[in-house]
């Protein structure tokens, strides 16, 4: 009805002046337009990768006690180890349960930390797929057993708590069990007799020790009643030493307001938390592996086992609620 008023305005909506802008004086076609952004996007890229590059370097160059985050565009390496590395492999076992986005974060980060420390590896994520509270210490149980003869020594492992400072010690520790995340450098828990978080242990000394405990269903307690079991078992503890970066060390990712912590005590659970299980362990532990499936997260390979826990009511009437 209005053809001039209508031609009018295809003409102003194709024509793509760059003048709205307000950067560029020249008018120029929507293809124009598309290139320009395209270019101004790669240039970004350029200028992220080159500063990442830039602050790695000034990294290597200052002594930092406490290491920022890695560049974000650093490949990771292709290979978990490398046998001229040592003749030693370290388990680290992952206890897990559906903390997925805390899961994508440690894999890529401990991949790349154990690669630049030299340390051979591979990481067990031990995933509960049952009915029943979640039970971090037959976890790893199951995680010893299970992570095979390529293995001399484990990682117990928190998925939520990251090294940050690359003096951490993750080596074969032939002497005793060695406490990475120690009461003084942990940013939560700071009392002496303290062995969670992180704990390397040979395999012989895990097998001295039975294991650990499978009567702790539920959050908490598993840790003190293996401080008991090492003592008990003749080792001697070590912890890290000439550490400074404190209760920075380590990044903790759990957030209490977003995962609550299954804290609850059930039936006669309050009591028999803090009593010493002389006979269970990897002697009694009952499970079944559903699936054994290689990931690979970001580029970090680790291993998935999908775990059937078992439990005995008559023996521990608190692995389910209800």
């Amino acid at each position: 009805m209005f053809p001039s008023r209508r031609k009018s305005m295809y003409r102003r909506a194709g024509s793509g002046s760059c003048r709205l802008l307000g950067i560029l004086p020249w008018k120029c076609s929507l293809f124009q337009l598309f290139f320009i952004v395209l270019l101004l996007g790669f240039l970004s890229l350029l200028w992220l990768q080159l500063s990442c590059s830039g602050d790695m370097a000034r990294n290597r160059g200052v002594q930092a006690t406490v290491p920022g985050k890695p560049c974000m565009l650093e490949p990771l390496p292709q290979l978990p180890d490398d046998p001229s590395w040592g003749p030693h492999r370290l388990a680290v076992l992952v206890p897990f349960r559906e903390r997925f986005e805390e899961l994508l974060a440690f894999v890529p980060h401990m991949h790349r930390f154990l690669i630049r420390k030299k340390i051979r590896h591979h990481i067990f994520i031990l995933n509960q797929v049952d009915h029943y509270r979640f039970n971090r210490a037959s976890l790893i149980n199951v995680g010893f057993l299970e992570s095979g003869n390529d293995t001399d020594y484990i990682a117990m492992h928190d998925v939520d708590l990251l090294p940050l400072n690359e003096e951490l010690d993750y080596s074969f520790p032939a002497t005793g069990p060695f406490h990475v995340a120690s009461p003084e450098l942990h940013p939560l828990y700071h009392y002496s007799t303290y062995v969670g978080g992180i704990l390397l242990l040979t395999k012989q000394h895990y097998r001295m020790c039975n294991g650990m405990s499978n009567r702790f269903w539920g959050w908490g307690r598993e840790d003190d009643e293996f401080y008991r079991r090492i003592r008990g078992a003749g080792l001697q503890l070590f912890r890290p030493s000439g550490i400074t970066s404190g209760y920075k060390t380590f990044q903790h990712l759990h957030d209490p307001a977003w995962r609550k912590r299954d804290q609850k005590r059930i039936a006669s659970q309050k009591q028999e938390q803090f009593k010493v299980d002389r006979t269970g362990g990897l002697t009694n532990l009952q499970y079944r592996v559903e699936s054994r499936t290689p990931l690979t997260v970001a580029g970090a390979p680790c291993t998935v086992l999908n775990i059937l826990l078992e439990c005995d009511p008559s023996e521990t009437p608190w692995c389910a609620f209800g």
